[in-house]
């Protein structure tokens, strides 16, 4: 790669960590053009350069910040473990890592975007929900969990934890920040007594220890 080719990637990356950071503080309705130069220190035509319109530039921190996601929800689909602490261990690092960026978190998962941003956004829904698929094969492999419709069950789990979500990330409910560590295992017991078979080991040692047996 020559270094014209180096400083041009270098020069996307600083604008999209800017907008980023504008999207953290304000969501996405305050990702402004002015706003990203401002923060990037840069002018506002050499956004434009990268990014030709607000719209990409939106489907952009959307892609690259929810691909994140899924890279760290993959590693712990294909880690050594019992399915049923994957799918709890899955359930529980997306909340908390959430919940530890707020505002970006809820833009990326519930604030109303840009048409043309909502298919990025559901694509990557969609890759998460194909991550806890595999999970649920192989538990319904190993006899943790029910026969269920495999596709049907991974949009389930998705939409059920996102929505568990709502009322910690929405700006206007100043969220639970000393209920974290509460709000994600409770989250993620729900997710998995969804698909365990009854009987679980896992579910029922989980239950067990939060009772204080």
């Amino acid at each position: 790669m020559n270094a014209k080719k180096t400083r041009s990637l270098d020069k996307k990356t600083q604008i999209l960590r800017a907008a980023r950071s504008v999207v953290m503080d304000g969501g996405f309705r305050e990702l402004q053009m002015n706003a990203v130069a401002a923060a990037a220190g840069v002018a506002v035509g050499t956004i434009y350069r990268y990014f030709s319109s607000r719209a990409e530039l939106c489907a952009a921190i959307v892609s690259t910040t929810s691909q994140r996601e899924v890279d760290v929800l993959s590693g712990i689909a294909v880690a050594e473990g019992a399915p049923s602490q994957k799918v709890r261990d899955a359930v529980r690092t997306f909340a908390a890592r959430a919940m530890r960026g707020r505002r970006l978190a809820y833009g990326l998962i519930f604030e109303p975007i840009d048409p043309e941003v909502e298919n990025t956004r559901l694509h990557y829904r969609r890759a998460i929900a194909r991550v806890f698929e595999t999970i649920i094969r192989e538990g319904i492999a190993a006899g943790e969990f029910r026969a269920l419709d495999v596709e049907v069950a991974g949009a389930c789990l998705v939409g059920a934890f996102m929505e568990g979500l709502v009322g910690s990330l929405a700006p206007d409910t100043g969220g639970e920040q000393s209920r974290e560590d509460e709000i994600a295992g409770a989250i993620a017991e729900l997710c998995l007594a969804a698909v365990a078979l009854p009987g679980n080991r896992y579910l029922i040692s989980e239950s067990a220890e939060v009772g204080g047996v």
